[in-house]
C-alpha cells in the first residue's frame, strides 16, 4: 500500500545506521507509580548520540543518498538539526541549518553548534524557514535534509519501531508525539497492523489532528511550551498518507498537562526529557487515554534536549 516506504526499507536502514547511533534502552515502570494504576514500558531515545531520534532519519538520509561538495542544509527546531550537524560532522561534511528564531531554544542552538552544524536563524514562521531552508539547497547544490517528509527520513525514524519490538515483545499501544510526521509515520509504516499508534500533541502543535480533520493543505503556527519539537507547520505528504491509514487514535492536550507529565516523570523516575517527550506521556497522566485491563503500553521518550529544569517553574 506505501510504494514509497515498506518495513524492509526500514529493516535496510537499521543496518546502514547501526555503527552510528545507540541502541536505547527500555524500562518498565510499576503500576502506582506516576499516579497510574497500571504498568507502562519507556523506550528512553532522549538518550540517543544527539538527545533524539533524529540522529537515525539523519544518518539514514546521508548514508543513503550523495552528498555534495556544497554539503547539507536543514530546516529545524532544534533536533532535526542537531542530528543532521552531527551526522554531517562525522562523516566528513559540512552542514547549515536554517532554525526560526520565534521557536529557537538555546540549548538547542548551543547542541547544533557544538556539533559542528552553522546556524542561521530566521524571521517569520515555520513555513517561511522551510522556504529559506530549500531555497539555499537550490542555489547552492547543498543535500537537502527534510525533517519529516522523504522516505529515507521515515525509514531512519522507523527503526526505532523495529528495535522497541525486538526489545519488547507483545506491545499492544504506543504513545507517539506528532510534530511534522517523520517518527509517527515511520513507527506506524513498521508496525502496521500489530500495534496500535496513538498521536498526542498539544494544542499549539496540532498538525496531525488539523490534518485529519482539513486535509494536509494547512499552516499550523507553532506555539506553547512543545513548539520547539513539535512545531511542524504540517504533516509531510509521506507521512500524511501513512497516519491516514494506521492512526486512528489522536490525542490533543494543554501544556498545563505536559508540565504535569513532565514533574511526574521526573519524581517518579528521576527522568527529564523535553517537553516533546512529556507530550507523549502526557496521553496517559492527564487520563486522555486509558487503557484497557491487560493493555501493554509504551511511551516514546522522543528527545531530551531542554533546560533540564524546564519544567519545574
Amino acid at each position: 500500500m506505501f510504494s514509497m516506504l515498506d518495513p524492509s526499507q526500514i529493516t535496510a536502514a537499521a543496518t546502514r545506521i547501526a555503527p552510528h547511533i545507540r541502541h536505547t534502552p527500555m524500562i518498565g515502570i510499576e503500576p502506582g507509580a506516576l499516579g497510574l494504576e497500571y504498568p507502562i514500558q519507556f523506550k528512553l531515545e532522549h538518550t540517543q548520540v544527539t538527545g533524539s531520534f533524529k540522529v537515525r532519519g539523519a544518518f539514514n538520509n546521508l548514508l543513503s543518498r550523495e552528498v555534495p561538495e556544497a554539503g547539507v542544509v536543514a530546516a529545524s527546531g532544534g533536533n532535526h538539526g542537531a542530528a543532521v550537524a552531527y551526522a554531517a560532522t562525522k562523516l566528513g561534511h559540512k552542514s547549515k541549518i536554517f532554525v526560526p528564531k520565534a521557536i529557537a531554544k538555546e540549548e538547542k542552538l548551543r547542541r547544533m553548534r557544538a556539533f559542528g552544524g552553522e546556524v542561521i536563524l530566521t524571521d517569520g514562521s515555520v513555513a517561511d524557514c522551510m522556504t529559506q531552508y530549500a531555497d539555499h539547497a537550490a542555489e547552492t547544490g547543498a543535500l537537502a535534509v527534510h525533517p519529516y517528509d522523504t522516505a529515507p527520513t521515515l525509514a531512519g525514524q522507523g527503526t526505532v519501531a523495529k528495535e522497541i519490538e525486538e526489545q519488547l515483545d507483545g506491545l499492544d499501544t504506543i504513545m507517539v508525539a506528532v510534530g511534522g510526521g517523520g517518527l509517527i509515520g515511520g513507527i506506524a509504516a513498521w508496525f502496521g497492523e500489530r500495534v496500535n499508534v496513538v498521536s498526542v500533541e498539544t494544542e499549539g502543535t496540532n498538525t496531525l489532528a488539523r490534518s485529519q480533520k482539513e486535509g494536509p493543505d494547512i499552516d499550523v503556527s507553532a506555539s506553547g511550551i512543545s513548539a520547539g519539537s513539535l512545531g511542524g507547520p504540517a504533516l509531510g505528504a509521506l507521512p500524511y498518507e501513512i497516519v491516514m491509514e494506521r492512526v486512528k487514535d489522536t490525542i490533543v492536550l494543554p501544556d498545563a498537562e505536559v508540565y504535569t507529565a513532565a514533574r511526574r516523570l521526573w519524581e517518579a523516575t528521576r527522568l527529564t526529557g523535553e517537553p516533546g517527550a512529556a507530550t507523549a506521556l502526557a496521553a496517559l497522566t492527564s487520563g486522555a487515554y486509558t487503557p484497557a485491563p491487560d493493555e501493554r503500553v509504551a511511551v516514546l521518550l522522543c528527545g531530551g534536549n531542554a533546560e533540564v529544569d524546564w519544567f519545574t517553574g
